[in-house]
């Protein structure tokens, strides 16, 4: 199997760039004035139906529009320009740096956040003595004065035409283009509300002949007027919005917390010189200066000196990682013992760091199958509302007494257009999607997008390619058996001192495992590869052979009972090599690629979350079922050629089966692909993790423990919300349009259930945000 060999937890090939058709280029843009999933629905649409777009994708939760484009046939601008044509803001944000970004991004919400608190508190403090007057029903002499409607007039109409205004301006921008949204229903509320009660204040001569009434109607000389209704339902929603919006800002934690990581200054010599400069200074190719405990502030290859630095910001692992001359640093990284110099290899948003933001941010706009059931839902929601609305008028109107039918039928018409309001609809997924990928980076696991997140829960099997992923994708010396008549270390001195000169990676291990004992090495001489078999050398005044049985035996090399011990180290997945000196048989080393420590555990607690486990390799069928027999594996595909890999997953798809692949190189790019759900170790190539669809930084095979119970987490939190957001609406547009009146006299009022529609959107958000307490720990 040809994988690309890394050491420890290096992350150098990681480059998490998506590969794009050339022709098409990408915008994002901020998003502003959108107060429902029907809003986004319509954006969505109007990008959509622009020239040159390829793709539109627009989340109400992060406030941002994705727009795949021809940037022959249209522009920034223009894509601009459309959000503005359909009633709503926009802005540029792709050139922007991450930090300015995320500042413009934190400043965009709170100025959100300020505006619905300054509007919501003009609201609240106008509508509370319009509340007053309206529930003392004229039974509090203090508050039933000549002139009162005019009072509540007064104070009501800065509450509708101040507070309430975003929602008209919004409702008339979506009947321009004959689209209704949740501003619409809104504005229809309240506006009639405060319509009929302006009428009644001006005319109540028009409303009063004929006016018998029942119950407290009944007598009453002057018809009763609603401008309760229109402020504190204004009032409401705004302190929902407010609330929501507070709660939503949460949900983008991860990606501030992961920009907040960066360094801000970085110390480069220039002519000889140490300057301190600005992060976003730093060019390719400058030198670096880094100290213990300062945080490395770009990607680079360090030049000399040596430390061990805590990458546990990019893996999850906690214990740092020893560096030296030649190895790959990342920037927020950090220095925790040596100092050093490093050559800077990526700046801006070339960064590991910035590439993993940028992953997150695609994977939180990104839209899950769930997603789309709800857009398609808001999509018809409002007018379907309206529809109702207008039924449960028109039946009240008729079936009522004379004295009380527009009071009432306009108050069930309110109530109905208020509660169906479909914001908790249109959060319930992003929302989710958005804290449990970011959770997922917190953790060292990338998901790009809300559809590999919402697949990976239905996993049924687990494919594990072997080399690189179960094992560590390089091979160690694990045995060192001298011959009657040899010292075991001399032996290995030898026989390492004459593999230093081979590239082979069996030679790598051997020198590695000598090194590792504290023996020093010298230089062999006369040094000669035999192909397929092994090396010849002279080391100090000793001839050296070093090879398998056939060489020995070519060579006449008596092998004695070293032969057993060969054949019962071949049946433990090991490679032995025999080594000669002068002619005699010196002994036996073994090298084997070592099974990862976290291997068994990650492999036993998916078969416990009843996910069937396999293992695929290009090995011999013995050294696969030896490994598969340690870890726990019983199904084996062993002997598989690298395009022979894809096959083997398309045919356990045909089996039914929903099935994750889980590999590191080149070759497994394409089986990758294939499955349902790919999963790249981080340390892997850059092609495999293009290839994916979900990349373990680290490398360590319980990441995809945590990210299957995290992707089950989530879906379950999505599923809850829109359980909540679709029992509210179905119990509650029922109980506004009067249904439960007949039966106990009771009718909904506006203002209780504008309170609920607002309670609704802040719990869904609320519920998402549970997802912050999940650990990687609590999944193994």
């Amino acid at each position: 199997m040809t994988n690309q060999q890394t050491t420890g937890h290096q992350v150098a090939t990681l480059d998490l760039a998506k590969p794009s058709d050339s022709s098409f280029a990408q915008a994002d843009l901020s998003i502003t004035g959108m107060s429902c999933a029907a809003c986004a629905h319509h954006i969505e649409q109007s990008l959509s139906a622009t020239a040159g777009v390829r793709r539109a994708n627009v989340n109400f939760a992060t406030l941002r529009a994705a727009v795949e484009y021809d940037p022959a046939t249209t522009d920034v601008p223009h894509l601009v320009e459309a959000v503005k044509e359909a009633g709503y803001r926009a802005s540029d944000i792709a050139e922007a740096e991450f930090a300015d970004e995320a500042d413009a991004e934190r400043a965009a919400r709170e100025k959100e956040y300020n505006e619905a608190r300054r509007k919501f508190w003009v609201a609240a403090w106008l509508s509370l003595p319009v509340l007053l007057i309206a529930m003392s029903h004229g039974r509090i002499a203090a508050l039933n004065f000549a002139g009162a409607e005019w009072l509540q007039l007064v104070l009501t109409t800065p509450v509708v035409f101040y507070s309430g205004w975003p929602f008209y301006r919004g409702a008339w921008a979506a009947l321009r283009h004959r689209l209704a949204d949740m501003n619409t229903l809104i504005a229809v509320g309240t506006g009639a509300a405060y319509l009929y009660s302006l009428a009644a204040t001006i005319a109540p001569g028009f409303f009063a002949p004929g006016h018998q009434g029942i119950g407290e109607m009944a007598g009453m000389a002057k018809p009763p007027v609603y401008f309760e209704a229109a402020g504190v339902i204004i009032a409401l929603i705004l302190l929902g919005r407010m609330l929501e919006s507070r709660a939503r800002g949460k949900t983008s934690n991860a990606i501030r917390k992961l920009v907040g990581l960066q360094a801000k200054t970085a110390r480069v010599i220039r002519e000889g010189r140490q300057h301190d400069i600005a992060i976003g200074d730093v060019m390719l190719g400058d030198t670096i200066i880094v100290r213990p405990g300062e945080k490395i502030p770009v990607d680079g290859v360090i030049l000399d000196g040596a430390s061990a630095v805590d990458e546990s910001m990019l893996t999850g692992e906690s214990l740092p990682v020893d560096k030296r001359a030649g190895d790959t640093v990342f920037g927020a990284t950090i220095n925790k013992t040596g100092a050093f110099r490093f050559k800077a290899t990526k700046v801006g948003k070339d960064t590991v760091l910035q590439q993993i933001v940028r992953m997150v941010q695609e994977a939180q706009g990104a839209k899950a199958p769930l997603a789309r059931l709800a857009d398609r839902i808001s999509g018809v929601f409002t007018p379907v509302v309206i529809a109702i609305a207008i039924a449960t008028f028109v039946v009240w109107f008729v079936v009522m007494p004379a004295g009380v039918r527009l009071p009432m039928a306009l108050q069930a018409f309110v109530s109905v257009l208020i509660i169906a309001c479909p914001c908790a609809l249109g959060l319930a997924t992003p929302t989710a999607i958005m804290v449990g990928t970011g959770r997922g980076a917190e953790n060292g696991i990338l998901i790009k997008g809300g559809e590999s997140l919402e697949t990976a829960h239905r996993l049924q099997t687990i494919v594990l390619d072997k080399t690189g992923t179960i094992t560590s994708g390089k091979p160690e010396l694990t045995d060192v058996i001298a011959a009657r008549g040899f010292d075991e270390r001399e032996m290995l001195r030898i026989v390492a001192t004459a593999e230093k000169s081979s590239e082979h990676s069996i030679a790598e291990a051997i020198v590695r495992g000598a090194t590792a004992r504290g023996l020093q090495l010298t230089d062999a001489r006369e040094f000669n590869a035999v192909a397929g078999h092994g090396i010849e050398a002279r080391v100090d005044k000793h001839q050296v052979l070093i090879g398998n049985a056939k060489m020995m035996s070519e060579r006449h090399v008596v092998l004695n009972g070293l032969a057993e011990r060969a054949a019962g180290l071949a049946a433990e997945g090991k490679t032995p090599m025999f080594a000669a000196i002068d002619g005699r048989l010196a002994g036996l080393l073994a090298i084997a690629d070592q099974i990862r420590a976290e291997s068994r555990a990650a492999i036993s607690a998916l078969q416990e979350m009843g996910i069937e486990v396999v293992m695929i390799t290009g090995d011999s069928r013995a050294t696969a079922e030896t490994v598969a027999r340690e870890v726990g594996i019983p199904r084996v595909f062993a002997e598989v050629l690298p395009n022979e890999k894809a096959a083997e997953i398309k045919r356990l798809q045909s089996e039914k089966k929903i099935v994750g692949m889980v590999g590191d190189g080149i070759n497994d790019a394409p089986a990758l692909a294939q499955a349902d759900v790919g999963i790249a170790i981080g340390t892997g190539t850059d092609v495999v993790i293009d290839a994916s669809d979900v990349t373990l930084i680290s490398g360590d095979l319980r990441g995809v423990v945590t990210a299957i119970k995290l992707s089950r987490a989530t879906v379950r939190t999505i599923k809850q919300n829109l359980f909540w957001a679709f029992i509210y609406n179905v119990i509650g547009i029922p109980i506004a349009a009067g249904l439960l009146y007949p039966l106990t006299g009771w009718l909904l009022s506006p203002i209780i259930a504008s309170a609920a529609m607002s309670l609704s959107s802040v719990s869904v958000v609320t519920n998402s945000l549970r997802l912050r307490s999940f650990r990687a720990s609590s999944a193994m």
